[in-house]
């Protein structure tokens, strides 16, 4: 039996979640500036999340947040895209198949709110997740596309939610 569950964020989450992913994106060396770091929305994901078309997930265990990912519209692309934001697990969360399980939530969710195709963005060096990207369906991109504000992400995937 499974000890952890995904749920949707609430406000108490907030302060978790901001500090999950700020501890991996250190964690794996990512650079502060042109990356998911500097978002504004890490500190109230909550009410960032909170509005049409959009998720954001946690996984808890035994009453702590160790993950999370989101989706919401890809900006300044078609409306049929959604992007995977935001997906970050602490390394007590990782080889246990709860990346696997958040990507189906996420997915499910972007299909059942009318998204065709799913986008991403990641690092070379993220290779786990890449891994996991790769086993989902997700295929590489040459350039990015839409508007996300992480110029320094160099590796682009998209997937078709079918």
């Amino acid at each position: 039996m499974c000890s952890f569950k995904i749920r949707e964020i609430q406000p108490k989450d907030n302060q978790s979640v901001a500090k999950v992913i700020r501890e991996v994106l250190i964690e794996m060396g990512v650079p502060k500036v042109g990356t998911a770091y500097e978002d504004k929305s890490l500190d109230d994901m909550f009410a960032n999340y909170d509005t049409n078309k959009m998720q954001y997930f946690v996984v808890e265990e035994n009453g702590e947040i160790i993950g999370g990912s989101g989706i919401g519209p890809l900006l300044n692309a078609d409306e049929t895209i959604c992007e995977l934001q935001k997906m970050y697990f602490l390394p007590v969360a990782r080889g246990r198949g709860i990346g696997a399980a958040m990507m189906q939530t996420c997915l499910l969710y972007a299909k059942s709110v009318g998204y065709e195709q799913c986008y991403l963005e990641t690092l070379p060096y993220m290779e786990n997740a890449r891994s996991l990207y790769n086993r989902t369906g997700f295929r590489n991109l040459e350039k990015p596309m839409g508007d996300t504000g992480h110029y320094n992400c160099t590796m682009w995937m998209i997937k078709d939610l079918d």
